[in-house]
């Protein structure tokens, strides 16, 4: 799929950006990989980390932020797939800075698909969040805004060979300012009690090789509109606090502004429009632009009202389970 193509990474120096060209570099024969990002130290640290891969000279470094529409348009000159990664995530930070979470989520976005549809771009895959699923924060806001605009964008694509899709996951484990490393720097720090916002919350788990093998899923299958949702099972954030130190005692802190109880994938409404596959779901578009006879084979249609929610998931793991996990979890 990737053998011989040009691959661009927006905010290709963050966790996903490293997993993902570790990822491609280990198993395609590629063109370029394009690591488009704003911070030269970032990029300097990843040149080095791969300086000795047999693949080193296929890696281009652009400094460039998302905002900045004619150097994206720049950067995506003869560039096959686009793996949109670039975001203000931080959900205090964006209610802090609110127009700077929209001009780098929605305006970067929007500049986005406005390089790809015009420099001749094949694929763009954009990384969403379960946030932007009935928001209730500034940063999910953004995401739902965003995710719209790469959806639209397939209408706009005309007789160009040129497709958007969706991936969409929550907090990868372990990453940063995720509730992992959070427990794991309080017991470091030789503390015997990890602080629970709400006994009742529970969150999706999934690992970050998991995102980067829903991307390229997305990659190789989208054909333009999809949002693609791994199935994953769920957690109780007291297990994983019984998992990280056993017997610990856990006080119940009060939940955290723009912070909800559970995850949600997809939502009701969504369910007219959701098929069900082995390992994942779709939601396709209900727009005219969108021919039906595009979907998936092998995909069952979910009932109508079904929701994909980390609290009502059918699928859990123990704390024994969330042990074993714990193991390979590095933090990024």
């Amino acid at each position: 799929m990737l053998n011989g193509k040009t691959i661009l990474i927006t905010g290709g120096t963050g966790s996903f950006g490293h997993q993902f060209v570790s990822y491609i570099l280990d198993n395609y024969r590629l063109g370029k990989v394009v690591i488009y990002s704003r911070d030269e130290y970032k990029q300097f640290i990843m040149r080095n980390k791969y300086k000795n891969h047999w693949q080193a000279d296929k890696l281009r470094f652009f400094v460039g932020d998302v905002r900045d529409r004619d150097r994206l348009y720049r950067a995506f000159e003869d560039v096959d797939y686009v793996v949109h990664a670039a975001a203000l995530k931080q959900v205090p930070s964006c209610e802090y800075n609110p127009m700077e979470a929209v001009k780098t989520n929605i305006n970067g976005a929007m500049n986005v698909v406005d390089a790809a549809l015009d420099c001749g771009v094949k694929k763009v895959v954009a990384l969403s969040t379960d946030k932007a699923v009935n928001p209730i924060n500034l940063y999910g806001g953004t995401k739902l805004v965003s995710d719209k605009l790469f959806l639209a964008a397939n209408a706009y694509s005309g007789k160009k060979n040129v497709s958007f899709s969706i991936v969409r996951y929550g907090n990868v484990a372990g990453s940063r300012g995720s509730v992992i490393p959070f427990f794991r720097n309080i017991i470091a720090s030789g503390g015997n009690e990890l602080p629970i916002t709400d006994y009742r919350m529970t969150r999706f788990w999934i690992s970050l090789d998991e995102g980067v093998q829903l991307v390229l899923k997305a990659l190789s299958e989208a054909q333009g509109g999809e949002t693609f949702i791994s199935k994953i099972p769920s957690f109780r954030i007291t297990d994983l606090a019984q998992a990280i130190l056993p017997g610990c005692n856990m006080p119940e802190v009060g939940i955290r502004a723009g912070e909800k109880l559970h995850e949600i994938m997809i939502t009701r409404e969504d369910s007219l429009y959701t098929y069900e596959y082995d390992k994942y779901y779709i939601i396709y578009p209900h727009s005219e632009w969108w021919d039906c006879d595009r979907r998936h084979d092998g995909g069952k249609k979910v009932k109508q009202e079904f929701e994909y929610c980390s609290g009502t998931n059918t699928d859990w793991l123990s704390v024994k389970q969330i042990k074993e996990l714990l193991g390979n979890i590095e933090e990024y």
